[in-house]
């Protein structure tokens, strides 16, 4: 635009930052400038949705008639998902599209955060020294918490919009401290970094600590004395000017791994699988869907839903009856509390399941007119996926139909032995819960009431036994055995008791069963603990179910950046 004259100074370029009530103004600027032949930019079209078909309309309106220099440029962010683009069809089948994608992989992203400063910014600070090497940990941060995010949930719980603004922010913040202070205020720049600049945009509190530990590891007074780790072979450079910082990343930085964030070459692995799986199911998705007779002669679709919703009705149980499970009790523990709430919840599921498969049945006979939602059940069932009306009533999981309704049974079985006598399993199958909370609040309460002890200052003890289910006949005087878990990020030493290096390719190793109990709170031994968070599935984020804490002989720190939790079902 400069070159050929299009400045703001010039009146004739007009940059419109759309947003709350922008839109007039972008109006305005668009017939201006459609007549007198200015350039547009409008930024941000994705904040107003309701305008975009005015936009369309008033750009289809200038196509014709308006001044030869005339010219839109338009910016938006891209959609985080296919049902929610917004941007109108007409408007980009008539643009020229161009993508900016963040670049991949460690190097590329190092040299990115480089290229926001030049040599001046290197000798504004007085001093240099602390200023550089402080410099190029937050470059090397910036890149690790950028591209983590590729990891998918053991990277981080949520994705993070973290951007160049939160880096060059920091250095600002950074310049400004070393200039006012004598000593380096580690401790306030890490706060001011973790908490602030990039924790603003962090809302989980796993990723909050993942974030601060990652500060405590590479902005520390070490940094200052020898040589000084950012990753395994790649120690913090000394003073050099700013082309030297480039080169120092081309021939110093080892080759791309999890290494480099502190993760276990496995993470790669469980990525490369989703992200596999997940191109194949949409490939799957984009099958045909007419009822011919496959290459083959496999039968049609409809066959294969029928035979598929006949077995399953026919391996359906009965509903529990509630009144009569009732009945049988006579003192109602905060255990059989439990019991009845997850029988009332798989009553819901298992009633919706027999609903929605005797309707679609009817349906393929003809004689009921098939609804979108049969329709989208049968897709289901075909496609192997879990239908959205079961998944709204059922538990999270990441399984496919075959492995959760065979799942389901088991669930349904476990109840079904609980409640033939309400005594507690001799070890509990802690996944098989719709709300594994409450179960383990009910430990507490349970001890709580025993002992007297006021339940807001209790916590659970997890001890890892070194035995397996099978080695228990009966449940602990107090507390309860839980089997079922796995550990994701590292691997558990059942000899040594504590938390391992995991091996290549064993991605979620079983844990041994835990003893899990109630102690009072003040009791509790924190020293040489990894504070371990346990999810439902390897969605992590919102399945949080509860924190254990394991022993590590290693600092916590090494466990916090390599993303070990404990997950409920795989």
């Amino acid at each position: 635009g400069k070159k050929l004259g299009y400045t703001f100074n010039n009146r004739n370029f007009h940059n419109v930052s759309l947003g709350q009530g922008q839109e007039v103004v972008a109006e305005q600027a668009l017939d201006l400038a459609a007549k007198e032949g200015h350039w547009v930019i409008l930024q941000n079209i994705h904040l107003v949705a309701k305008w975009l078909s005015s936009l369309e309309k008033k750009l289809e309106q200038h196509s014709e008639g308006s001044h030869q220099d005339f010219r839109v440029f338009i910016s938006a962010e891209p959609a985080p998902s296919p049902e929610s683009h917004i941007i109108p069809q007409g408007i980009l089948e008539n643009s020229i599209k161009i993508t900016s994608e963040a670049p991949t992989g460690m190097h590329a992203n190092l040299h990115k955060a480089l290229d926001n400063f030049n040599q001046d910014t290197l000798e504004m600070c007085t001093r240099e020294n602390e200023f550089k090497s402080i410099l190029f940990a937050l470059c090397y941060f910036h890149a690790v918490v950028a591209e983590r995010r590729k990891f998918g949930p053991q990277g981080w719980n949520r994705s993070y919009p973290f951007n160049t603004g939160d880096l060059t922010i920091s250095v600002n913040v950074l310049y400004n401290y070393l200039e006012a202070s004598t000593k380096v205020p580690y401790d306030d720049l890490r706060y001011l970094f973790g908490e602030i600049m990039y924790g603003g945009h962090i809302t989980d509190d796993w990723d909050r600590r993942l974030c601060k530990t990652y500060l405590e590891e590479f902005i520390k007074p070490e940094m200052l004395e020898g040589e000084f780790l950012l990753a395994p072979g790649f120690p913090l450079p000394g003073n050099m000017d700013y082309n030297g910082y480039h080169q120092y990343v081309d021939d110093a930085l080892p080759a791309e791994s999890p290494y480099l964030y502190g993760l276990h070459p496995n993470a790669e692995i469980g990525f490369l699988t989703q992200t596999s799986e997940k191109l194949f199911r949409t490939v799957l998705e984009m099958q045909p869907r007419d009822s011919s007779v496959g290459e083959g002669g496999v039968g049609t679709r409809d066959e294969t839903v029928k035979a598929l919703l006949e077995e399953m009705l026919e391996r359906l149980m009965d509903e529990f009856n509630i009144t009569e499970l009732m009945a049988k009790v006579e003192e109602r523990t905060p255990y059989a509390v439990v019991a009845f709430q997850e029988c009332e919840r798989m009553n819901i599921l298992t009633s919706e399941i027999k609903r929605s498969l005797k309707e679609l049945d009817l349906g393929l006979k003809g004689e009921l007119t098939m609804t979108s939602d049969m329709e989208n059940l049968q897709n289901a069932l075909f496609l192997d996926t879990v239908p959205e009306s079961w998944t709204k009533r059922a538990y999270p999981s990441t399984a496919s139909l075959g492995t959760w309704f065979a799942d389901l049974l088991t669930r349904i079985k476990e109840l079904e032995a609980w409640t033939g006598d309400f005594s507690l399993p001799s070890t509990v199958w802690l996944a098989g819960f719709f709300n594994p909370q409450s179960f383990l609040t009910a430990i507490m309460q349970s001890t709580a009431r025993k002992n007297e002890w006021p339940l807001d200052k209790m916590t659970l003890q997890c001890d890892v036994t070194k035995k397996n289910r099978e080695d228990f006949a009966s449940p602990p005087r107090e507390g309860a055995y839980v089997h079922g878990l796995f550990m994701e990020g590292a691997r558990w030493d059942a000899q040594a008791g504590i938390i391992a290096e995991a091996r290549l390719k064993e991605l979620t190793p079983a844990m041994p069963v835990l003893f899990i109990k109630a102690i009072p709170a003040d009791k509790q031994d924190i020293r040489s603990m990894y504070q371990c968070p346990v999810y439902k599935t390897r969605q992590r984020g919102p399945t949080y179910v509860w924190t254990f804490n394991l022993k590590t002989r290693e600092n916590p720190s090494k466990w916090v950046l390599a993303g070990v939790a404990l997950l409920l079902q795989i």
